[in-house]
């Protein structure tokens, strides 16, 4: 890591998953049916590679396994699309840190990825309510993934259904997980397709640094 700048993101991640709500990998379980495939996507509010700014930059990936990825026993394939925007070297840099090579948790989650099936530059559209009402994303012709705030019979009006400190956090560790239900999700690309109606979606904020191995 020693020719590793000093580093950090922060901003909005969620995804849509074909699991039941409330997906169990979020609880360091199997999936439903012992298989899981969707979409996760992040929107970079703050961000930097050493001197390389990456603010306002999103990301997107495909990906598909079975068994439970936390206790070792699935392999993860997947895709990621990164914002088209970005430019030469800030593309470089979302690279590096996505590919687990500038280390803080990334590097950890990449770890998981067994079978990564590229990298393409596309444009990205991201949303996240200010009261976290609903997110979205949208790639287009490619993905769209819709999901709005979890709610219910006994969920006090404006409040949000959330979970502090999952134990299968695809963020890393310490956040606050808000839950949803898609509205709409289709997906194509890496070899994946894929669309569902009511799937687990959840909202979760990060903030990650490195090099170290691991982010506070």
């Amino acid at each position: 890591m020693a020719t590793v700048p000093e580093w950090r993101l922060a901003g909005d991640w969620f995804d849509i998953c074909s699991c039941d709500i409330p997906c169990p990998c979020e609880f360091a379980q199997a999936p439903t049916n012992n298989a899981c495939q969707g979409m996760l996507a992040w929107h970079v509010r703050q961000g930097h590679f050493g001197e390389v700014q990456l603010d306002d930059l999103n990301l997107l990936a495909l990906a598909a396994f079975e068994g439970n990825v936390w206790a070792g026993d699935a392999t993860v394939a997947m895709g990621l699309f990164i914002d088209e925007t970005a430019d030469e070297r800030q593309r470089e840099a979302l690279q590096k840190i996505f590919a687990g090579e500038a280390g803080g948790w990334p590097a950890q989650f990449a770890a998981l990825v067994g079978e990564f099936r590229g990298i393409e530059f596309v444009p990205i559209t991201f949303e996240v309510a200010d009261d976290l009402a609903f997110w979205r994303a949208e790639i287009p012709n490619r993905v769209v993934g819709r999901a709005e705030a979890l709610s219910g019979p006994t969920t006090p009006p404006g409040q949000r259904v959330q979970m502090l400190n999952p134990p299968g956090s695809e963020v890393g560790p310490g956040q606050v997980a808000t839950w949803g239900r898609s509205v709409d999700v289709r997906t194509e690309g890496f070899g994946f397709q894929w669309s569902g109606e009511s799937r687990s979606s959840k909202h979760i904020p990060f903030d990650w640094a490195g090099p170290d191995p691991v982010s506070p």
